[in-house]
């Protein structure tokens, strides 16, 4: 397989939040995303027309049921990781939308690369790392 093939599988995470359209605006900014759905009850977020993310209403169940329990907090335990050649430019965009920084930009001693950890409007932790 070349480095851009994509691979058999891939990944296509899906978050239960509270407000679609709030978390869309929040990733659309951070990660120059766009809309590949939107709505209040789900989203894609596309990166160079590939899918990256799906978000998805807590409270609407469509055909699967609920993806969540409503009274548990949104967040706990996931981290999302997203790799990007253009890391000065997302810290750019943290900045100008003043984001809930956890840690700031740092050079991970294990990998050797730069990254910045963030939460996000429902509380996921979002780490945006160089390659």
């Amino acid at each position: 397989m070349t480095k851009n093939a994509l691979p058999r599988v891939r990944p296509q995470p899906l978050l239960s939040v509270a407000d679609v359209e709030r978390a869309s605006r929040w990733y659309q900014r951070i990660l120059d995303a766009t809309s590949g759905h939107g709505g209040p009850e789900y989203e894609q977020l596309l990166v160079d027309d590939v899918m990256i993310l799906q978000l998805h209403r807590l409270e609407v169940g469509h055909h699967h049921g609920a993806l969540a329990d409503p009274a548990c907090p949104l967040g706990n335990g996931v981290a999302l990781w997203f790799e990007t050649p253009a890391f000065d430019a997302v810290v750019e965009r943290v900045r100008r939308a003043n984001a809930h920084v956890v840690t700031d930009v740092h050079v991970n001693p294990n990998a050797g690369h730069r990254e910045i950890w963030l939460r996000d409007p429902d509380g996921y932790l979002v780490v945006v790392a160089e390659p």
